[in-house]
């Protein structure tokens, strides 16, 4: 769930455009998965660089495809909570409170 701040720019015409011509241009498969071999739909158009209330009116960090990526939910929510999860990487809690496995992110060389 966007940060109070953030809604509106989530809200924007501008972001929405944005966020479905790179959902095409990435044919809407997850980046990640997709380096695994793995063809998994994206879901979530994650800013690498996370928005701030400091960046957020930086059209180079919000609307740049270079600072953009498409996760499917596992991988997206391993980088939002798994890299903070008390539990072993790899795993999570899911919505009900099972314990779920999720693809880790590839290292980049």
């Amino acid at each position: 769930m966007a940060q109070d701040w953030a809604k509106p720019f989530y809200n924007s015409k501008k972001w929405i455009k944005c966020r479905e011509l790179y959902k095409q241009e990435k044919n809407g498969l997850c980046e990640r998965c997709l380096k695994r071999g793995i063809y998994n739909p994206g879901e979530e158009v994650h800013h690498k660089i996370w928005l701030t209330p400091q960046n957020i009116n930086d059209p180079e960090i919000t609307l740049s495809f270079c600072n953009l990526e498409l996760l499917c939910a596992s991988c997206h929510t391993y980088e939002h909570v798994g890299k903070l999860s008390p539990v072993r990487e790899g795993l999570m809690f899911n919505e009900i409170g099972e314990l779920v496995e999720v693809y880790p992110p590839i290292q980049e060389s």
